[in-house]
Order: C-alpha cells, then structure tokens, then sequence
C-alpha cells in the first residue's frame, strides 16, 4: 500500500520516489545498458528486438519506441537514466527537457535562464499555469500510478 504522498499534488512534476524506482527498475536497467557502445549499436540496429531481452512492460517498450519521455517517467522511468537514450538519440539533455515542455531548445533554455517557470497557477494541481497538465504536450489524460 502506498504512503501518503502529498507531494504528487505538484503540477507537471514527477517524483521519483522508491515506488516509481520499483515500476521502472527494468527500464532504467535497460537506459543504463546504453552506456556501452556494443549496447547502443545493437538498440540503433534494431530497437524492438533490443528492448524485448529486458522484462519490461509493454507500455514501458512503447514508451521508449515513441520517445514519450513524460510516459517513461510516469511508468517509473528516472530522467537521468532516461538521458541515455537521448544520448545514443544525439540530442542533448536540453533538447530532451525541451520536447518534454512542449518547447524548443531555445524557449526551454531562455525560459530556464530567466528562472524557469512562474510559481503563479503552479502551486498545486488543478490551478491554470503553464506546468498544469492540460498546458503540456501529453494533455490533461490522468496517468495511473
């Protein structure tokens, strides 16, 4: 059973708490495994077959296939891990922050260097700033834990 965990009330916000380590254990596995060249170039080769050796769930493999980083996270996936892919992707953790936003690079980054997102409407969920759901790139569909 899960603990109290007021902290799911911040918007756009996943915490990667030792519930979600356990949902994404395989997945992170699988996102460390891309550390090694041998590793990345068997994925790049043929991506469906490299992640159907791990014991993932279905909805982590095709998670990874789309890029959805937001679902990757959502189904336990920790965003330092998660960069792996990116990396063996060529993109930058930038450019993966910004896809993740629903942004450019470049709006990601200016957003960032003038001190990221207004608290204001962000607070909790269900308010109307930008990090509310229904403001990002996934919509406002409810994710399961």
């Amino acid at each position: 059973m899960s603990l109290d965990k007021p902290y799911l009330d911040v918007p756009g916000t996943t915490i990667f708490d030792a519930e979600q380590s356990r949902k994404g254990y395989h997945l992170n596995q699988f996102c460390m495994s891309l550390m090694k060249a041998p590793n990345r170039e068997r994925f790049k080769a043929n991506e469906r077959a490299y992640l159907d050796e791990w014991p993932m769930t279905d909805e982590q493999r095709l998670a990874v296939l789309a890029r959805d980083l937001n679902r990757c996270m959502a189904l336990g996936g920790n965003i330092y891990f998660l960069a792996k892919i990116g990396a063996t992707d060529g993109k930058s953790f930038q450019q993966m922050a910004g896809s993740m936003t629903g942004m450019t690079e470049d709006e990601y980054r200016d957003m960032m260097v003038s001190g990221g997102r207004s608290v204001e409407g962000n607070r909790v969920v269900g308010e109307d700033g930008t990090a509310q759901a229904h403001r990002q790139p996934q919509g406002a569909k409810k994710v399961s834990a």
